[in-house]
């Protein structure tokens, strides 16, 4: 039975809650995508649209309002200045989540929320160029794509082309018996 249990607990104390979704939402403002569980993602869907609804009065009770959860001065002006011109036309569904799957390490489902605002020219160019980047490689050899400079990923990628080029096989180590 489902009966008087309106709020998600997520297994915290009131206040506790109450700051780990405002900070949630702060980051949901200022990235305009967050990935989370999807308990806490259906219990932050609401707390946003309505701070979205109410700034969207844009009288100075309403800032006051909003300002009692979104306590950071540079997200509390961006809400004002450029996500919520963004929704005039719009009355409600702000946002919205998208199930992904289960987390690795626990099992937990994850999903994404994401504001539905049309996203900057200058985001989409910034993400293309923090993409996939080309190795530089000597005419006639093929080119290796890895990942962002200085990770895991390009140094392992690294290492397979230079075995490759050298034509070196993997040294195996002995095995040695356990006294």
């Amino acid at each position: 039975m489902g009966h008087r249990d309106k709020v998600k607990k997520l297994g915290r104390t009131k206040s506790h809650r109450e700051a780990m979704l405002a900070n949630m939402a702060m980051s949901l403002f200022t990235h305009r995508v967050i990935k989370t569980t999807d308990a806490k993602a259906k219990a932050l869907k609401p707390l946003v649209d309505r701070l979205i609804s109410t700034a969207k009065k844009n009288t100075l009770h309403a800032k006051r309002q909003v300002a009692r959860t979104v306590k950071n001065k540079t997200v509390f002006k961006m809400l004002f200045a450029d996500i919520v011109p963004q929704f005039a036309e719009r009355n409600s569904g702000f946002s919205r989540v998208i199930k992904l799957g289960v987390r690795r390490g626990d099992g937990a489902p994850i999903s994404v929320v994401e504001l539905l605002t049309a996203k900057k020219a200058e985001d989409s160019a910034a993400k293309a160029k923090k993409g996939k980047k080309e190795a530089k490689t000597p005419a006639g050899q093929k080119k290796i794509t890895s990942g962002p400079k200085g990770t895991k990923a390009s140094k392992k990628d690294a290492k397979r082309a230079q075995s490759k080029k050298k034509g070196a096989k993997k040294k195996v180590m002995p095995r040695t018996k356990a006294k």
